[in-house]
């Protein structure tokens, strides 16, 4: 078979040698974090995961890492993905101890999950073939429980599940949401939701599941909170799959705040599609994966 001409060549350490690329598997609580992103002056959870492998790899290693979604500032993960690139010589040293070593480096809300080596080709944001996200909604009259007040939004008016249904399946597929994203210059604002639906949880919460290639800034919330304006009766159902028709944002939407909003969940395709399913995000677009 033929090489593909779109393989990245693997990638070189300040020495010279190659250098081994990581996934690494990521869970936060973001009660604490002012975002993924480094930040100079805030406490962030690529800062907190820089600092845990600086330790190890030495100060100025350039580790090039790169997220699948830069979560905002109170918003959550269990299954986020980074990728950094170590000198192949502190790989071997680590290879059988550095989650161990993470563990012990990191903050108690924040955890390195998996690490695991990949090829030069997997780029945990253009290789991503979809985020899921999932936001939790306590609708009773007593809000939510108290160990889940930090992932949980209390909302004091009843929601109707079928009415929250009808509201999503207006807007799934591939749509320009920009009545729902803030706009950034040069940026499109088109979007493929693949999924979008409710459901109750045990406990009584109502959970939105959304699913697309990649989303804007804001955009999850912003759908929840059009589509909690339409479960409780404020506004009739097919209102949120009307605002596609704007090509800017609306001011009648209400972003859902940032607590209640996880990232559950990164796909990736098989390992010999890596370099090409990157080569086709770039193409279409750099999106901001800002949720």
């Amino acid at each position: 078979m033929q090489e593909d001409s779109t393989v990245q060549a693997r990638p070189e350490t300040p020495e010279g040698g190659a250098a081994q690329r990581l996934r690494l598997d990521v869970s936060y609580d973001g009660t604490a974090f002012s975002g993924w992103a480094v930040q100079p002056t805030r406490r962030t959870v690529a800062g907190v995961l820089t600092a845990a492998l600086e330790t190890l790899t030495g100060a100025g290693v350039p580790l090039g890492m790169t997220v699948a979604g830069r979560t905002d500032a109170g918003v959550h993960a269990t299954g986020q993905v980074c990728h950094v690139d170590v000198p192949g010589a502190t790989w071997a040293e680590l290879r059988d101890s550095l989650l161990r070593r993470l563990a012990a480096l990191m903050p108690a809300d924040a955890r390195v999950r998996a690490v695991t080596p990949v090829p030069p080709s997997f780029d945990a944001r253009f290789s991503a073939t979809f985020r899921r996200y999932e936001y939790r909604v306590a609708d009773t009259g007593w809000g939510p429980e108290p160990l889940r007040r930090h992932d949980t939004l209390g909302w004091v008016r009843p929601l109707d599940l079928e009415r929250l249904r009808a509201a999503a399946a207006g807007l799934v597929g591939e749509h320009d949401y920009a009545a729902f994203c803030k706009r950034k210059e040069n940026a499109t604002t088109v979007r493929a939701i693949s999924r979008l639906d409710w459901r109750r949880d045990p406990d009584g919460v109502a959970v939105a599941v959304v699913q697309a290639d990649a989303f804007c800034q804001a955009m999850v919330r912003s759908l929840v909170g059009a589509m909690l304006a339409a479960g409780d009766g404020r506004r009739e159902v097919s209102w949120p799959a009307s605002l596609l028709r704007l090509r800017e944002r609306s001011s009648a939407v209400t972003v859902a705040p940032a607590h209640g909003l996880t990232l559950v969940a990164v796909g990736y395709p098989e390992e010999a599609e890596y370099a090409r399913r990157a080569d086709a995000t770039r193409r279409l677009r750099v999106p901001d994966a800002i949720a």
